[in-house]
Parts: C-alpha cells; structure tokens; sequence
C-alpha cells in the first residue's frame, strides 16, 4: 500500500513537472496578449467615438485654417474627405469615405509659399500608405493636389469640390 501511494505520488510529480512549465508559458502569453492587444485598452485611453487623427488641444485654428473645414468630394468617384477641425499646430481631424469609412493615419494643415497645404495620410486595408497632397484653390473653393494609390505605387491629379451644408 506505501508503495501504491508512493508511486502515485511519483506519477503526480511527474505530470506536474511536465505540465507546469506549460501552464506557465500559457499564462505568460495570455498575459502578454492581453497587455499588448490595443483593442482591450483603448477605451482607457480615450473615448471610443474619438476618431484617431482629432487633436488634443482645443485651441483654436490658426488664421486662415478654418477654410479648410467641411466636406469636400472627389467628383472623380464619389470619394469624400470630412475635415472637421483643425488645431493650433494644424493637426486636422479628418475622416475619409470609399464610400465606407476609411482609417485616417495622419492629417496635417500647413502653409507654405502663402497657401494652405493639406496632408492624408490613409491606414486601412488596401490603403496601407496612400497619401493625398493637396493645395486650397480659394478662387475655386477647392483643394486640388495629388493621391498616391501606395497598392498600385501609382500617383494621379486629382481635386475635391467642396459640399454643400
């Protein structure tokens, strides 16, 4: 019967010992997974509804920004690019449309030569990169510029028409 027990002890120990070291990894994995999936913590970060590119100052717009604000459409394709407000140092809060919501990375206002520049920079599944380099056209009312498709590596001319409210 001792022998029972202490085999039976053995064949416990044994399966701990190969057992334990993955119960360990697992745990060490699911933890990292956890600390680093960024969709498990955004909402701690900031509020759901805040687009990515919308600026952390409440400041107002430089002079001559606020031009820029509003819905503009490619009359090429019905695209739309939704610059909602612009911040002290130009960061935009921009929104683009294909005709579904398409991941804005990065936009920036600036000005160079006396005219306002327009920088999109696309993040999205088949828009990894591609980039809109536009100029407002104020006797036009229009930003008019360049999109670089990053997929196809292909740069056209292309310009927005600003929407009517």
């Amino acid at each position: 019967m001792a022998e029972s027990a202490s085999n039976s002890l053995k064949a416990t120990m044994h399966c701990r010992r190969i057992f334990a070291p993955a119960e360990s990894s697992f745990t060490t994995a699911m933890l990292v997974w956890l600390l680093a999936s960024p969709g498990l913590w955004s909402g701690c970060s900031r509020s759901p509804a805040t687009p990515p590119t919308e600026a952390k100052s409440a400041a107002t717009a430089p002079a001559g920004y606020d031009v820029l604000q509003g819905k503009w459409e490619r009359p090429d394709g019905g695209y739309v690019l939704e610059l909602a407000s612009v911040t002290d140092t130009g960061a935009l809060n921009a929104s683009y449309f294909n005709p579904q919501p398409i991941r804005v990375g990065k936009a920036q206002a600036s000005r160079a030569d006396g005219k306002l520049q327009v920088l999109v920079e696309l993040q999205d599944v088949n828009y990894p990169g591609s980039t809109y380099r536009l100029t407002y056209d104020p006797a036009n009312d229009r930003l008019q510029g360049t999109y670089y498709q990053a997929v196809a590596r292909e740069t056209y001319e292309i310009f927005f028409e600003r929407l009517k409210p």
